[in-house]
């Protein structure tokens, strides 16, 4: 039988509207040109749909014009380090502090600067602009004229051509950076208008703690009625559940608890509309599922020396009963690498590998929600679950069956 076109009309719709919706989830800031300007087409297409959908739901702002779609995301969990900025390289280190603040210092410069500069020349605002009393108290200082502050203004560099803040003219950062050259960059300035994404500007933040301070970026409008703190814990549902790996029941507040336990369903369902991820329940916590398996920054398993590390340190910890220190866990990687030595990398085999081998493990047990640091060492969570190894059983070959007749 043929399918009535308005099914094929509404089947079409929706698949558009996943394909876009996860498309922002995965790079909140596309750009027309590059890499993801089909997908920036296709939210421009659907962006009152999308626009209305994020604010109801998540209260994230969808901002649109005709070189950029931006998706202004706030974490459910705001101050959570699990998911940091990381090299536009292939190997994705994350940012260090110093980069963290040469990537403000950046910023700041360009928001006032013209619509192309140079690399030395935006350098030499970085340092002018370092040489602020409230850095220097902080210990924040920059000369750049050793090579690895070269570098690390490079990797900021880099990171914002890969979100389309600058569009590289002439020159390149090596050449730089080996003190051979220099680089010329067009500003977007829309672009960088767009990267932003608090409900306060920093300028206007009095307190003094790093938490204290990401609220107050954070906060939202006073909630002065039940409908409005239902909206508010509703959002922030919802960005746990499109966010994080797993949201545990017992990192919520009661009233987050007792929210969730009215309306899991519809919320659930309502993403599982939206973006195609499933939800998987269980008596600790939810977890939303992709079975396309590309809208996380990390993944387990996974191939390699690390990969394979990381595996067998999760085994390990699932049978834990209590927390495991960081040295444990490194006695438990001199073991392994006994064992297991002849699959790893030569680096991975030599003596005093082990606590980066376990640092990069735990790194990502973390970020997966798996496990979790605390004072007396690292507690396995309840996710882990599914990578502990069971007793081998051994079933009995089934009766022969009988000989078929000729």
């Amino acid at each position: 039988m043929n399918t009535p076109l308005a099914e094929v009309l509404e089947g079409q719709h929706a698949a558009e509207m996943r394909k876009a919706s996860r498309a922002l989830l995965k790079e909140p800031l596309l750009l027309s040109r590059g890499p993801h300007a089909d997908e920036f087409r296709l939210v421009r297409r659907h962006a009152a749909e999308l626009r209305d959908w994020f604010s109801k739901n998540t209260g994230w702002p969808l901002q649109l014009d005709t070189e950029s779609a931006r998706l202004r995301k706030i974490p459910g969990a705001p101050v959570d380090a699990t998911h940091p900025a990381r090299e536009a390289s292939r190997a994705a280190q994350p940012f260090t502090r110093r980069r963290y603040v040469l990537l403000c210092l950046t910023l700041a410069a360009l928001e006032r600067g013209e619509s192309q500069i140079a690399l030395g020349r935006l350098a030499g605002q970085v340092v002018l602009d370092s040489s602020d009393p409230h850095l220097a108290a902080a210990g924040i200082e920059f000369t750049l004229e050793r090579r690895d502050e070269r570098l690390d203004l490079a990797a900021v560099v880099r990171l914002l051509l890969r979100y389309g803040v600058l569009r590289r003219v002439a020159g390149d950062e090596d050449a730089y950076v080996s003190g051979a050259g220099d680089v010329l960059y067009d500003v977007e300035r829309r672009v960088l208008a767009g990267l932003l994404a608090t409900r306060q500007g920093p300028s206007l933040v009095r307190e003094q703690g790093f938490e204290e301070r990401m609220d107050r970026l954070t906060a939202e409008t006073a909630l002065e009625s039940d409908e409005l703190r239902f909206k508010a814990i509703r959002h922030h549902l919802t960005r746990r559940l499109l966010d994080d790996p797993v949201l545990y029941y017992d990192e919520l507040s009661d009233a987050e608890l007792a929210y969730l336990t009215r309306q899991r369903a519809f919320l659930i369902t309502r993403i599982t509309e939206l973006t195609g991820l499933v939800a998987e329940v269980r008596a600790e916590g939810i977890a939303m599922v992709d079975p396309l398996d590309d809208l996380t920054d990390v993944r387990m398993p996974e191939q390699g020396t690390h990969g394979h590390v990381t595996l067998l340190l999760a085994e390990h910890l699932a049978s834990a009963t209590g927390p495991v220190t960081t040295a444990e866990l490194q006695r438990q990687v001199r073991q392994l690498a006994a064992e297991h030595g002849s699959f790893w990398a030569k680096s991975a085999r030599e003596p005093g590998a082990e606590p980066e081998l376990v640092e990069q493990a735990l790194a990502k047990l973390t970020s997966l929600g798996l496990a979790a640091r605390t004072p007396a060492g690292v507690v396995p969570r309840p996710a882990l679950a599914r990578y502990a190894v069971g007793e081998t059983v051994v079933l009995e070959a089934a009766a022969s069956r009988k000989a078929p007749q000729k």
